[in-house]
């Protein structure tokens, strides 16, 4: 999958059915390639207060080993978050 099919795609809950936002970028590893994050884009409030990881600019990280599946949605495990 290409980030430019991920980006804009809403992140969803799997335990609760919450939405976090959308999809604004993937930061990775360039050495390894490894993805690490899911920048959050047009966070809610909800992500907001769940005190997610910060990057450098304060944007909201959600761990890449967080998500669970990718279709019209990301869909996340809220337990993988912290």
């Amino acid at each position: 999958m290409r980030m430019s099919e991920l980006a804009g795609k809403t992140i969803i809950s799997d335990e609760t059915g919450r939405n976090f936002g959308k999809v604004g970028d993937i930061s990775f590893i360039c050495d390894t390639g490894e993805l690490m994050n899911v920048i959050v884009k047009e966070p809610t409030q909800m992500a907001k207060e769940k005190q997610l990881q910060q990057d450098e600019h304060e944007r909201l990280l959600i761990p890449f080993a967080a998500i669970k599946s990718v279709g019209d949605f990301v869909i996340i495990s809220e337990k993988e978050i912290f």
